[in-house]
């Protein structure tokens, strides 16, 4: 297996959160649905040990952290949970995904935000 590639991803989806979201009157200063996932992509491809990898109750607790501060966006809330991953020991690139379920009056609006290392 010495000339394969390998790379590897830690996942969380579908997290439900309720956050403090939004830019119209009726939504500040209160909390709505939020549908989180995150994919994190490792500078280790294989993953050998514990230290290699990203604790993915780390992703969880930052993304819960955040829905605690007024954020305007969703945009703006998945690049700043993006941005926090990034800041985690071994991530090179971090796919967010925020699902607003109660934005539409039918469906679900979202936003996906990718950010990499430099």
């Amino acid at each position: 297996m010495s000339d394969s590639i390998c790379t590897t991803k830690v996942r969380v989806r579908d997290l439900p959160l309720l956050a403090d979201i939004g830019i119209n009157p009726d939504e500040i200063g209160r909390r709505q649905p939020l549908v989180i996932s995150v994919e994190l992509t490792l500078a280790v491809g294989q993953v050998e040990a514990i230290g290699e990898t990203v604790d993915y109750r780390k992703v969880a607790q930052a993304a819960e952290d955040l829905a605690l501060v007024h954020i305007p966006l969703i945009e703006m809330f998945a690049q700043r949970l993006g941005a926090c991953c990034l800041a985690m020991s071994g991530v090179v690139e971090a796919r967010v995904s925020v699902d607003k379920p109660f934005a539409l009056t039918r469906g679900m609006a979202g936003a996906e935000v990718t950010v990499r290392r430099g």
